[in-house]
Order: structure tokens, then sequence, then C-alpha cells
């Protein structure tokens, strides 16, 4: 190994220990008080970790590296219980020690990337104990309980279900595997706004109730506000902002899905999306300087992992993908579009899951035609959205959220046909 390289790996392991101990030694925040370790020793236990793998290659033996780390754990045991004897109960610093050590070793061995995002991934960690501690608290007995179901089902029959396609051809799009895939992946998403929510608390903000409720069901933050405005008329407007909001986050969540899956059929779909949400953030912008608010918004939330509308999603999107081939087979781009505006009248991540799918490079659909029936499913979701402002919500909302709800329908289509 040249020198210029292994002053370089060297200096990486330098950087690793400064990182995770600049975290450390910040929280500690008092510096009248000792603690185990600071930005120096930090530092010396990743070039520790960096050293003890240079000198198990000159020796050709690991049982000199092994040695090395057993010596550090055992200064590191030393220091949890003269903690623990002081009464500082925890184990988060002496692990994080553990763990710049080794990545120190990732340094020499030339795994600078993986020790990079380790170090990052612990500074992230131990900067965020209020925010994950406020998580925990806020969490259910069902929340916990969902997620482990979801868990089990699927780290346990994914694997096992047969990745494969079933029916006649050419109907045969149904891949089990590929299905249950689908809804983990939609989950994950919806799960995403869900712990934002719960970390963040759920009465907050008008606004920011929108913006993270759009991420897991923009149909539940209409519904919610659409309520409240009839007993809170005069907040017509913030309402009106959230649900603009959540609306657009459903553009931006159906962007990320089909870049997730087919990337061909972003670089199409992504001009029609861009501008509805384009639109409906100027919107947003008008809605938040006529009138602003310090009032609280809470939404009712289910936790996406739960069994039964997880295993429901699996269902209406095979049922989906399987009825938008036929109507591609039997009515052309026609029967696609006329099966996209069904389909976006209750879900638009079927739909857009589905003729990502289609749309491959071994599908029968084309691009041109699967960007145009994922702009009809969204607006047709958005019509149905709006349908429940104009039935529920009181009539200042409406009058609020109408020019809006135009623009955004009348861009996104025009943009996906016309243009």
């Amino acid at each position: 190994m040249e020198q210029i390289d292994l002053f370089y790996r060297f200096g990486a392991a330098l950087v690793v220990g400064i990182l995770v101990g600049l975290q450390r030694e910040y929280s500690h925040g008092n510096p009248d008080k000792e603690m185990f370790a600071g930005v120096r020793t930090f530092a010396l236990m990743s070039l520790v970790g960096c050293t003890a793998a240079l000198v198990a290659e000159v020796l050709a033996s690991p049982g000199a590296f092994i040695g090395i780390l057993l010596l550090m754990g055992g200064f590191i045991t030393v220091a949890y219980f003269i903690g623990a004897w002081r009464g500082e109960v925890g184990l988060t610093t002496e692990v994080a020690a553990l763990v710049t050590v080794l990545a120190g070793a990732l340094c020499y061995w030339g795994y600078l990337a993986l020790a990079a995002a380790i170090s990052v991934t612990t500074t992230v960690l131990l900067s965020l104990k209020l925010e994950m501690r406020t998580f925990a608290r806020r969490l259910t007995r069902e929340d916990v309980f969902a997620t482990l179901k979801f868990a089990v089902i699927t780290a346990i029959i994914l694997p096992v279900l047969p990745n494969q396609a079933f029916g006649p051809s050419p109907l045969n799009v149904l891949n089990p595997y590929k299905i249950w895939l689908m809804v983990v992946f939609i989950s994950a998403i919806s799960f995403l706004g869900y712990v934002l929510i719960k970390v963040v608390g759920s009465r907050q903000g008008i606004g920011l109730t929108g913006l993270l409720g759009g991420l897991v069901s923009s149909t539940a933050v209409t519904l919610s506000f659409s309520q409240r405005s009839q007993d809170e008329a005069e907040l017509a407007k913030p309402f009106a902002l959230a649900i603009t909001v959540a609306w657009t986050m459903m553009f931006s969540r159906v962007l990320i899905e089909v870049a997730a899956l087919n990337i061909r059929l972003l670089q199409v779909l992504w001009v029609p999306m861009a501008a509805a949400g384009a639109v409906g953030l100027a919107y947003c912008g008008y809605l938040y300087v006529s009138q602003r608010t310090d009032q609280e918004g809470d939404v009712s939330l289910s936790n996406p992992f739960e069994l039964g509308p997880a295993v429901k999603f699996g269902l209406i999107y095979a049922a989906i993908l399987l009825f938008s081939k036929a109507a591609q087979i039997y009515l052309g781009n026609t029967g696609i579009y006329l099966s996209s505006v069904v389909a976006g009248l209750t879900d638009v991540d079927a739909i857009t899951l589905s003729m990502a799918e289609l749309s491959q490079a071994t599908g029968n659909v084309d691009l041109d035609t699967a960007a145009r029936a994922i702009v009809l499913a969204a607006m047709s979701n958005t019509i149905v959205k709006g349908g429940i402002v104009l039935t529920g919500g009181a009539p200042a909302l409406r009058r609020a959220l109408l020019p809006g709800f135009i623009l955004i329908l009348v861009t996104a289509i025009s943009v996906a046909f016309l243009a």
C-alpha cells in the first residue's frame, strides 16, 4: 500500500472519530463535569481501530486485531462500571465508542464509504435521543402489535411466496411475491409519515399536519378538516391550506413510487405531476399569506402496518393489475384510461404501481399511456376528495378551496394530454 493511501485511510478514521466525539461532547453540555469520552478520546479510539487493523495485516495475524479490540473493550467496560458506580446508568456512549473503534478498522480495510455511513448514522442516532424517546412514548400498544404482526408476516411469508406470474396468458400478471412486496413498499412510505406525526405530535400547526398527513393519507386529512370546518368556519383558509398541502404531497408520493420502480416512466410522468404540484404549492402560498393561524391541527390516522388494510391494499393492487391488463388487451388505451379513472376513485397507489409494472421494458403499455393513466387516476382521486369538501365542508371552506381545486385539475390534465 502506498504511503499516500495509508495516510488517507488514517485521516478518514480520524474524521470518523472526531464526528462522533463532537456529538458526545456537545450532548454532555457540562464543561465542569467529567465525561467518559469526548472529541479527543473518540478520535484516538478510531485511530486505535485503524492501527489495530494495520498491525494485524503486518503480523499476518487476526489475533493481534482481536487482542487490541478486547483491550479497548476492557477499558470501555471499566469506564462503564465507574459511571454506574457514580449513578450514571446507560451504555450509549460506551457502545458508540466500540462502534467508533470498529469504524476506524473499516477505514484501514478500505471500506471508507461504509465507515462514513456508520459514523453518520451513529451521530444521527445519538442526536435524536429526545425525538426517539418522544416517539416511543407516543406509541400505543396497538401500534406495536400492528407493526410486529406486519413484520412477522413479511419476514416469514414473503420469502416463501412464489416469485412467478399466475393466470392464463396474456393475463398472467399476478405474481404473489411482487404483490406483497408492493404492499410492503407502500406501507413503508405511509409509515414514514406516521412516524413523523408521532415524533412531532398529532396536534401541531394545521399546515404541518396537512404536510405530514399527506404522506399517510391525503383522504384522511381532507375528511378530518372538512368535518372540523363545520364547527370552526373562521378557520376555512387554514383548513384549505392543510388540505391543498396534503393533495400536493400525494403528487410527490406518486413520483417517489414511480421513481423506485420504473425510472423511464418517471421521465415522462414528472412533467404533468410537477406542474400540478407547482400549482398546488402556489395556491398554498396564497392561502398561507392571506390568513395565518397558530391553531392546532389534529388528524386521526391508523398505523399503516395494520394487517387488515395492508391485505386489502394487496387485493386491490392485484385486481387493478389484472383489470388494467384486460382493459388494455380488449379496449386498448381507452380501456386503460377508464380503468385508471375507476381505480383512482378509491386509491392512487395501486394504479400507480400497476402502470409502473405494466410499462416496464417487457410490458405492453407504452410510457405515455401509463403516465396519462396515472395522471387520470390522481385527478379522479382529487375529484373524490374535492367532493368530500363540497359535501361535508363548510361553505367558507368550499369557497377557499375551489379555485385551487380547479387549477390543479386543469393543469395536470392539460399538460398530460395537450403538451
